[in-house]
């Protein structure tokens, strides 16, 4: 099912976030689409709010994954700018992140499109203007009830 929302800011985006992560149960695959600075590492921090992480949510450029450890369940942030495929995908450690019990939110998807799973959320980021974003999710029917205040 695809879901169509758009945000006049980034507290909108983290709020939308919020409520995408409140659904969560663990071992989720959120596959991000979209350019530089259009806010997947803001949506993420949402993502964290909603799963009871805290925001403290930093883009994982430079370490390629942050994990964020919760007593249920956890977070782990990826970049995949730099990664080209499956052999480059191995050195992550990606593969050992998908269990049960692990959220992974992975930037720049596109580069390990082969590599993903099958039924993983899809959010693609587009920029409408300076601070308006138009989100595309690619998901199940828990997300059908997020509410009118960001469908477009």
């Amino acid at each position: 099912m695809i879901y169509e929302f758009e945000t006049d800011c980034a507290a909108q985006t983290i709020a939308l976030g919020q409520e995408i992560g409140a659904r969560l149960t663990g071992g989720e695959v959120i596959a991000y689409s979209g350019g530089l600075g259009v806010g997947k590492t803001t949506i993420t921090r949402g993502i964290s709010l909603g799963m009871g992480l805290g925001d403290e949510v930093t883009s994982p450029t430079f370490a390629l994954v942050n994990e964020y450890q919760g007593r249920e369940r956890s977070l782990c942030h990826f970049d995949m700018y730099r990664i080209n495929g499956g052999m480059d995908l191995e050195t992550t450690g990606f593969f050992d992140y998908l269990d049960g019990n692990n959220v992974l939110a992975v930037e720049w998807s596109e580069n390990i499109a082969d590599e993903l799973p099958q039924d993983c959320i899809r959010v693609c980021i587009e920029r409408v203007d300076d601070n308006t974003r138009r989100i595309i999710l690619d998901g199940d029917e828990r997300f059908a009830d997020i509410g009118d205040r960001y469908k477009r």
